[in-house]
């Protein structure tokens, strides 16, 4: 409830200094059928030339598509993308003019065109869930993300009353972990991220971490690393830590589209 509370706050009244130090995320994940992946894949080639200029406008700070796996029918999604922001009542009333942006993109395309892509952009898909995240805690990095990214999404649920704790053991046990990782180049980045909407009971997942490698091999090479044994204490940390959520899924995606 003061989860709630606070983000009514922020979106009647606004909340600049939070907006300039946090990055702000929505997540949109994607249903695609076999059937339909040539005709998803032109969607978002549609919509990547408006994100490029609601990018340029201000609106966005970016967007990016992923390719998830698993993936197949049976096993949830097939494709996610994310858009970036620095304005939480931006995300959430997902703010700017988008008519200008249409206009830049396609300057030459009549009413009646754009009409049917927009038809086909409901056909190819079903966007079956939405986040709404902002981002708590991050490595020091350079990370360009270039095409061919790979990143693992971890969905996690922490129990109630559980997530300072939580937050806690993520920044001070797994960051510096994830840091070490990079300078040592078995890694890109490492993030922590904090559902702000949905909530609730039946929400399927509380946070979200995502490890960032170049590429497959980068991502086998880090998980054949030699790492130093826990020491007593350590161990006890990450036991108590583990026990403060329940790793709900994961999944490997791709990165095969941007807006930067």
């Amino acid at each position: 409830m003061k989860k709630l509370l606070l983000i009514i706050a922020i979106l009647l009244f606004g909340n600049t200094l939070i907006a300039q130090d946090k990055l702000y995320l929505k997540f949109e994940f994607m249903k695609v059928s076999n059937a339909q992946e040539r005709a998803y894949w032109e969607t978002e080639s549609f919509w990547e030339k408006i994100q490029v200029q609601r990018k340029k406008n201000g609106d966005i700070l970016g967007w990016d598509l992923w390719s998830l796996q698993p993936g197949g029918v049976d096993q949830g999604y097939q494709y996610l993308t994310v858009t970036l922001y620095n304005d939480p009542v931006k995300m959430m009333s997902d703010a700017g003019n988008f008519e200008a942006a249409l206009k830049a993109a396609y300057p030459k395309m009549s009413t009646e065109e754009l009409n049917k892509k927009f038809s086909n952009t409901a056909k190819s898909r079903d966007l079956a869930v939405r986040i709404y995240l902002e981002q708590i805690a991050t490595t020091k990095d350079d990370f360009k993300m270039p095409l061919g990214t790979v990143a693992g999404i971890n969905l996690m649920k922490v129990s109630d009353g559980n997530s300072e704790k939580y937050e806690k053991f993520e920044t001070e046990f797994f960051k510096p972990i994830a840091q070490k990782e990079i300078e040592a180049g078995n890694r890109e980045s490492w993030d922590l991220m904090r559902y702000l909407l949905p909530e609730g009971s039946d929400v399927n997942a509380t946070h979200i971490t995502v490890d960032m490698y170049k590429d497959y091999k980068q991502l086998i090479k880090d998980g054949t690393a030699d790492s130093h044994p826990l020491s007593e204490a350590e161990m006890k940390k990450f036991q108590e830590g583990i026990a403060t959520r329940d790793m709900k899924y994961k999944y490997m995606a791709t990165l095969v589209k941007k807006a930067r």
